[in-house]
This record gives C-alpha cells, structure tokens and sequence, in this order.
C-alpha cells in the first residue's frame, strides 16, 4: 500500500483545509485566479500571433514567389534553366522575370517602388496575383503596350485608376544636349490587385519585355522566380540549385527577401510574450506573500510538528508543496481555458460581430477580416512549464523561513 509523504499530506491539507484568517485564503485565491489569467492570456495571445503570422505568410507567399534565381547579365534562354530547376525536388513551377527599382509618380504624388518584369502567361504558375485583382486583369500586360498593374494601396497614394498614366523614373540619367535628364517612361494603369501588407504598397507589374528594355537588356530575363510544393522547402535550397545551373547564377529564398516582415512579427510576437509573462511573475509573487503569511500563521503547528520528530527539510517541503499546488491549479486550468478559447477564438469573435452588427476588422482597412488564431502544443507547453517553475521558485524563500523557525521560540508564548 502507498503512503503519501508527511510533506505532501500536510501541504495539500493546508490547501483545501478552512484557515482562521480569511485574508491568507483570499491572497491564495487571488494568486491562483492571477495565475489562471496569466497563463490564459499568453496562450490566447500567442495564438493570435500565430494566427496573423500564417496569414500574412499564406496570403503574401501566394503572390511572392517562393525563390528567386538570377544570373549576372541575363538569361538569353530562360525556358532551359527553367526545365532543369523544374526537375529539383519540390520544385512545381519556374517564371522568368526582369526586377527593378524606381520611383513612380502620378497625380501630384510619387512614391518608391519595385517593378516587376513577368510573363502573364508563365507568372500564373508561380503566383496567385491573378486571383487577387480588384479591379483589370493580367492579360493587358502586353509586350510594348507599357501597361502597368499596382497594389491597392500603392494606387490609392497615388490617387490613380485603370485608364490613368503614371511616370516611371528610373535612378538613371541620360546626357542630351539640352542637358542631363531622368530616365523617364509613361506608363498606363491597367489594373489593381489586392493581397495586404507592404505588397499591396511597393510592388508594380508590368510585360517583361518592356521591363528587360527599361534596364537595357532587351530580349532577356533577369532571372527565375521559383514555386515550391510547399513554402517551408524552400528554405536553405534556392541557392544550391542556383549553383548547379553553372557560373553566375545565385539564389535566394522568401526569408531573404521577405525575412525583415516576418522578424519583426516574430519579434512583435516575442516581445508581448515577455510583457504577459509579466502577468504570471505577479501572481507567483502573490504565492510568496500568501506563505509568509501562512508561515507567521503557523508558527505554532510547525513548532509542534518539529516536536514529533519533522526535519526541517520535510517542514520546508510542506510550504513548497502548499505554494506549488496553488500555482500548478492556477497554471493548468488558465492553460485549459486558454486552449478552450484559442481553438474557438474566430468563431466567437464572429459570434460577437453578428450580435453587435458591428465588424471589428474591417477588410477596407485590416488585410484579414477576421479574428485568425492558431494554436500550438508547444507553445502552450512553453507557457505552462514556465509558470510551474516560477510558482516553485516562489515557494523556496517563504519555505525556507519555515524550516528555521525553533520549537521553543515558537511555544514560548503559547
């Protein structure tokens, strides 16, 4: 038959048994609820972030290529280094395309952007931009038409609609003998996609053709933009097959050239991780006040049972075991509520707006017009480790008195 520990039978007795100062019984229960909420909070709030993070990342990586690969001087014949990158594993699409950058001006505004070259017939295999147009279509984008598509927001800063001209000026001058001048071209806007972030305000398209003849390279593509079975293969694999394509060609992957977005959410993630984690430290020093407390209270019984033969190790492990039980209940019911509520969290935001008949992301002005969570084990795991071990750290000073307090000091006034 198993006998509980001396320790472990006192502790939890102290925990569920009534106590004559009612005080010491609210500060627990203030620090198990401070705890519940804490650990409720993180998980809830970091599966939020990782909800925004897989939508920004599913929705820009949609229209991004996965990878990127180029040769110095252009590729003459682009469909042959296609047909050999298609061949690498994960590898489902190749496009060829021309990139730059210029300032774009129309109305009485300009703005700074990254024009992209691309074959409207071959860019359907590596982006899904085309499904995104708010207002044209991709199929205007032809050779020497100097058609233009922007993002929707680049649009509405610069005030334009379909039928408008803008000015591409390119970080290029031209000596004339009326003097030095811009390199400068006209363009006319012949539609407007939407996708949400910074592409929707940076990026513009147009034919690769008249793309290859902005930067003087006529008849070629700058490179190959690459679509992989899933994102995540991509990943340290672009520049080893660039290498294999021979001398001059170089590669990157969508954490090169979208990596300074998605750090700063995992940065932005981070950062309130630490902040709510600040909830859990409070509630774990309510844990130190309720024992100091419990250790003034109880001066008497842990003189009496120093008596009958407790160690002061095993007087220490009563209080460690007292605190401990506090934050473990906290912890593991926050931890069920927060997963409760991160697992339905869309839906009750959805639930909300329908009854308020109000929306709180409006998709006019948010890229996502919901509420996205996304929750994982190893996050919640995360947070719950964390706020047992600060409820155990909790524990050690306020046990530690305990166990010094002397039989005969503690009886001599009883």
């Amino acid at each position: 038959m198993w006998v509980r520990p001396v320790p472990l039978f006192i502790g939890l007795r102290y925990v569920a048994a009534r106590r004559r100062q009612q005080f010491i019984s609210f500060i627990n229960g203030f620090s198990l609820l401070g705890m519940a909420l804490g650990v409720m909070a993180l998980i809830v709030v970091t599966s939020v972030m990782n909800g925004f993070d897989r939508e920004l990342k599913t929705r820009i990586l949609s229209v991004v290529p996965h990878g990127f690969v180029q040769k110095e001087g252009g590729l003459e014949d682009w469909r042959d280094a296609a047909g050999q990158l298609a061949r690498q594993p994960h590898v489902v699409a190749a496009s060829p395309f021309v990139r730059g950058f210029a300032l774009l001006g129309g109305g009485n505004d300009s703005h700074g952007v990254e024009f992209q070259g691309v074959d409207p017939a071959a860019l359907s295999d590596v982006s899904q931009v085309g499904e995104h147009m708010l207002m044209g279509s991709l199929d205007t984008l032809q050779p020497r038409s100097y058609n233009i598509v922007l993002g929707r927001i680049l649009a509405r800063q610069l005030n334009v609609i379909p039928g408008d001209s803008v000015i591409l000026t390119l970080p290029e001058v031209v000596i004339t003998p009326a003097g030095i001048f811009p390199r400068t071209k006209r363009f006319t806007v012949s539609g407007i996609f939407s996708v949400g972030a910074q592409v929707d305000q940076s990026m513009a398209l147009m034919h690769i053709e008249d793309a290859a003849r902005l930067m003087r390279m006529p008849g070629r593509a700058q490179g190959l933009q690459l679509r992989f079975d899933d994102m995540n293969n991509a990943l340290g694999k672009v520049a080893g097959y660039a290498e294999e394509l021979g001398p001059g060609f170089s590669g990157e992957d969508w954490s090169k050239s979208q990596g300074s977005l998605f750090q700063a959410v995992k940065m932005e993630k981070t950062v309130v991780t630490l902040m709510l984690m600040i909830i859990v430290a409070v509630a774990a020093f309510n844990i130190v006040s309720a024992l100091v407390l419990m250790v003034a209270d109880k001066r008497s019984d842990i003189a009496v049972l120093r008596t009958l033969g407790l160690t002061s190790r095993q007087i220490m492990g009563v209080f460690v075991v007292q605190g401990s039980a506090i934050g473990i209940i906290g912890a593991l019911t926050g931890a069920l509520l927060g997963i409760v509520i991160a697992l339905n969290l869309t839906d009750m935001v959805s639930w909300v707006e329908n009854v308020l008949g109000a929306r709180i992301f409006d998709p006019r002005v948010f890229f996502v017009s919901f509420l996205p969570s996304e929750f994982r084990t190893a996050d919640a795991v995360i947070v719950l480790a964390a706020a047992i071990v600060m409820s155990l750290l909790a524990t050690l000073f306020p046990a530690w008195r305990a166990a010094q307090i002397e039989p005969a000091e503690a009886l001599r006034y009883e």
